[in-house]
């Protein structure tokens, strides 16, 4: 893909707008030295608007653009429940969770732990979170967005990891979440512009003119790509090493929406540090609910970006007609553009940075900055969650209990660089994958059912003892490991599921087992807790109303 002068200044504007609001929020106010509230927490100062739309910013990143369009290509529409599910589990988290978390004023999930367990469930959660951030999200993050660099500007994928690598750590590390949630504003506007930019040009090209033709000639092109509920050997998918395999072992039918993955979006939404951080660097609770029904909208709409020019891609390589059309106007071959150059085969995750070759000039440079905000967001999120977990809940309670403010702020952006340095070290052994955004489920799956099962029975049991959270948490990944190799007929969905249900038994047990009818720590769910505004309620009901009818019309 050839870049223009003026895709390379728009991009290259972009960049600079990004770097310079984020180093113009983060800059010391006068009289005041940063401390760990304002670099962890964003001194407790974010509006709904920016709470939802840091949210997305956040959560949205290569792995959708890149990976869940790869999934688009390969399985269909079915992908798209990690979208819409993930907006409800949203009503949810603000409803039930939250409340929760900022009466109890914590910087991060560990310290909540040790609140009501005890220090050691809190440490060896913020050792797990610490692992799966680093070796799983940050590092499929960077990998994919470098392949996007690669196909589309063909920079070595070296070179590419390095670069976004940088571009996140020049304005995250010094400014931290304040930089963080208020560049994702700008970012998620970039993000869908761009994203439906790119959705409206590839359903331009299969309507012949008409984007409109276009998605109704999908529907019919490729009707086993609009089924949700996905029956086993229904569809078969390429496994990346030329071969086939279901696609029921990555998406099982009715446990999509009764099963597993609730576990994977509660777990995600509700309990991970990278995402909760901006709720609990609310203003308010109200502001912090009316933020996550913002970002439940946005998700609604997430996969007409994401998934839908997947989709668009696969139509297209089926009808030599189509591919002609669309290798003329690229300029380059259309299934060039979707073959890895290792293993010659045809590369879902390709779909996405082949389909930006559409773009005309300007809106290339558009599109290309959307798709680098959706990775520098979430580079710079994770980065920052990391060295949060890592400094307020490993350094200042094992290395350093009299750390001042300035030491704290201090190790959490050293700590930033080590994640950076080892994800790039590792990013590129992802290579062999042929949808990478299956590999961020199922790995970051062999915690989910553990870390959910300690929270909920922390939340709503008040018997569920130290010990109880304990061995879930030791138990979480052998369970996972057992059932991967013992039962490899089982999706992963599923196993998430067993897992969780094992480890829910094992908790009860213990629990009961002890002599405390009660834990000491336990929550205490007062009268009118749960209780929402208004906005809230009508915003919830429109979600659940909208999502009813989305799955009646493509089940």
């Amino acid at each position: 893909m050839n870049f223009s002068t003026i895709d390379v200044i728009v991009f290259i504007g972009y960049c600079l707008i990004i770097v310079a609001l984020g180093l113009w929020v983060s800059k010391d106010k006068k009289g005041h030295k940063k401390d760990s509230k304002d670099y962890f927490l964003a001194s407790k100062s974010l509006p709904w608007w920016a709470i939802g739309a840091s949210l997305i910013a956040s959560n949205i990143s290569a792995e959708q653009f890149i990976g869940m369009s790869g999934s688009g290509f390969a399985i269909g529409l079915a992908i798209s429940t990690y979208e819409w599910m993930a907006a409800a589990t949203l009503i949810i988290v603000g409803k039930f969770f939250l409340p929760i978390f900022l009466k109890k004023e914590i910087y991060t999930m560990p310290q909540f732990l040790e609140q009501r367990y005890n220090e050691t469930v809190r440490t060896m959660m913020a050792i797990f979170w610490l692992l799966v951030y680093v070796f799983v999200n940050l590092t499929s993050v960077l990998y994919l967005g470098a392949l996007s660099l690669q196909t589309v500007m063909g920079i070595p994928l070296g070179y590419a990891i390095a670069g976004l690598a940088a571009f996140a750590i020049i304005y995250s590390i010094y400014g931290g979440l304040t930089a963080v949630a208020w560049t994702d504003v700008v970012q998620v506007v970039f993000l869908i512009a761009g994203g439906l930019a790119t959705t409206y040009l590839a359903l331009d090209i299969v309507g012949d003119g008409s984007a409109w033709e276009g998605f109704g000639l999908l529907r019919r092109e490729a009707a086993d790509h609009f089924s949700m509920i996905l029956s086993e050997g229904e569809m078969m998918i390429p496994d990346g090493q030329g071969g086939t395999r279901d696609a029921y072992m990555d998406l099982p039918g009715l446990s999509v929406l009764i099963g597993g993955m609730w576990i994977i979006n509660l777990n995600y939404w509700g309990f991970n540090q990278y995402i909760t951080q901006r709720a609990l660097a609310a203003k308010s609770l109200d502001q912090a609910q009316r933020g996550v029904i913002f970002a439940g909208f946005l998700k609604l709409v997430m996969p007409l970006i994401v998934v839908i020019p997947g989709i668009a891609a696969y139509v297209i390589i089926q009808n030599p007609d189509m591919m002609q059309t669309m290798s003329e106007r690229m300029g380059v071959d259309f299934k060039m553009a979707l073959t890895d150059e290792v293993t010659g085969y045809v590369k879902s995750d390709k779909a996405y940075p082949a389909l930006l070759n559409l773009l005309p000039v300007g809106l290339k440079g558009v599109a290309f900055a959307a798709l680098a905000a959706a990775i520098v967001s979430s580079l710079a999120s994770m980065a920052n969650s990391t060295s949060t977990i890592f400094t307020m809940d490993i350094y200042r309670n094992y290395f350093n209990k009299t750390a001042s403010e300035d030491n704290l702020v201090k190790t959490g952006r050293i700590v930033s660089l080590i994640a950076f340095a080892i994800a790039a070290f590792v990013a590129p052994q992802l290579g062999v994958l042929d949808q990478a955004f299956q590999y961020i489920q199922e790995y970051t799956g062999f915690v989910s059912p553990g870390v959910f099962a300690i929270f909920f029975f922390g939340f709503f049991w008040k018997r569920t003892s130290s010990a109880a959270a304990m061995w879930a948490a030791i138990l979480t990944i052998p369970l996972s490991t057992a059932l991967k190799f013992g039962a490899p007929e089982l999706p992963f969905i599923d196993r998430m599921g067993v897992v969780f249900l094992i480890i829910a038994v094992v908790i009860v047990v213990i629990s009961l087992l002890g002599k405390e009818e009660k834990h000491p720590n336990a929550v205490e769910l007062e009268p009118g807790m749960f209780k929402t505004s208004t906005k809230f309620n009508i915003g919830a009901l429109l979600i659940c109303g909208i999502l009813a009818a989305l799955y009646t019309i493509f089940w």
